[in-house]
């Protein structure tokens, strides 16, 4: 099986966070972009392609993993308003995303270190991508667990 990140006209959007990884960021109230079948859950409440989350309120400390591809800074533009929670994307720090959604707007972001190897939505462990990724914490408490994350990288704190 290739487990690579090639792209082709199947390429898939939903790539899952490794759920060790979660895990060291705490407890989340909310996962707005998690798989309908979805292997593992990173949150108590769960809304999939089926509930649109873009259109749901959000509440809690959110957990968010966006589609990528276009579209993606919709999330983030949510995540930023909603004001707490931590997502995951690929730390592409020059794009016009990254300058809209955070570089003034998060408290924090932690670039991992190395690739991760993300979860396909059948809950195999895949390949590493063709780029680095970055958490992005919206609120102090979201930074302060970053901090403390115990995850290999890069902590950087945006506001004080």
């Amino acid at each position: 099986m290739d487990a690579s990140f090639e792209r082709s006209e199947n390429t898939k959007v939903e790539w899952l966070t490794p759920p060790e990884l979660v895990k060291k960021l705490g407890n989340f109230d909310l996962d707005p972009c998690s798989p309908v079948n979805a292997p593992f859950l990173h949150a108590r409440t769960n809304f999939t392609i089926e509930d649109n989350g873009l259109t749901k309120d959000w509440f809690g400390r959110v957990y968010l993993n966006p589609p990528y591809g276009k579209g993606m800074e919709l999330w983030l533009e949510k995540l930023k308003r909603h004001g707490n929670g931590i997502s995951l994307i690929f730390a592409r720090t020059e794009t016009k995303c990254f300058f809209d959604h955070i570089w003034n707007d998060a408290d924090a972001v932690l670039f991992v270190k190395g690739r991760i190897r993300f979860y396909h939505v059948s809950g195999i462990q895949g390949g590493t991508p063709g780029a680095p990724s970055v958490f992005i914490a919206y609120g102090k408490e979201n930074a302060l667990a970053l901090q403390n994350a115990d995850i290999e990288g890069r902590f950087l704190l945006l506001k004080s």
